[in-house]
């Protein structure tokens, strides 16, 4: 394995340019470990609180789950608490693996990923209208990170990482709120391009504010941004949560690709 990536591994993701699109951008930045054989495998590491991805492509012989569970072990992946974005197949396998060794790890997330090659717009208009952040809204969207991540129950981080990335996010110019008619922030959306496609992200609807059609206006508006600028729109949903993914089906959002988190959890 080499400690390196190089076209031939975005050769590789381009396969799983949609359920990968995470991995195929952050194998270009600063990663804590970075391996690929260029053919097969895939594994990549930023550092805490973030999950390992490792790609396999489909159909991937037992000699290759083999080394992929070996590499999680040899690198100190299959401590409690630590998670991977990975397809079923692996998945399944180190599931069954681990249990050889004692460890005990189970699917905790169901991942879909879709694109929108055609924007739909609601049938229903929520009150309010879309806003991009300024700096004016530092302190609402760090309050806004807290709560999403505080609801999801993962990568939690603290009050000064939230101001640091609420920054770069309002810097980016891709950051966006919904106002409702009374002026307040209900929900939030980002998107971040890379290559040919960006994600949507950071879709979150306040409690109080839930079931009024806001994230499925600030949605759309945001993903007919994201077209107009040229992007391809995607996005990653859990796939359990059914009125979500009912939601991003009905302004135009088709599922591209399927794959699974997988937490160690003993």
């Amino acid at each position: 394995m080499d400690a390196f990536v190089d076209q031939r591994d975005y050769a590789l993701l381009d396969q799983d340019r949609y359920t990968f699109f995470v991995l195929r951008r952050i194998i270009g930045g600063s990663c804590r470990l970075l391996l690929s054989d260029h053919e097969n495998l895939i594994v990549c590491y930023t550092g805490e609180p973030y999950p390992v991805w490792i790609w396999t492509a489909d159909g991937a012989p037992a000699e290759i789950l083999e080394k992929a569970y070996r590499l999680a072990a040899e690198n100190g992946f299959l401590e409690k608490g630590q998670r991977f974005n990975i397809k079923y197949d692996l998945a399944e396998y180190m599931i069954h693996r681990s249990e050889e060794d004692g460890k005990g790890l189970s699917v905790s997330t169901n991942m879909f990923a879709y694109d929108c090659p055609a924007p739909v717009e609601p049938s229903i208009k929520a009150d309010g209208s879309l806003h991009r952040c300024t700096g004016e809204d530092l302190d609402v969207l760090i309050e806004f990170l807290d709560t999403f991540h505080q609801e999801i129950g993962i990568d939690r981080k603290d009050a000064a990482s939230y101001r640091t990335d609420a920054q770069a996010y309002i810097d980016s110019g891709n950051m966006y709120l919904w106002k409702n008619k009374e002026g307040i922030p209900v929900a939030s959306c980002k998107y971040a391009p890379n290559g040919t496609i960006a994600s949507i992200n950071l879709v979150f609807t306040r409690k109080a504010y839930r079931r009024k059609h806001y994230a499925e206006n600030l949605v759309y508006q945001v993903t007919t941004i994201v077209k107009e600028a040229g992007f391809i729109p995607m996005l990653y949903t859990d796939a359990d949560y059914a009125a979500s993914n009912t939601c991003y089906e009905k302004i135009g959002y088709i599922l591209r690709g399927k794959l699974c988190t997988v937490t160690v959890d003993r």
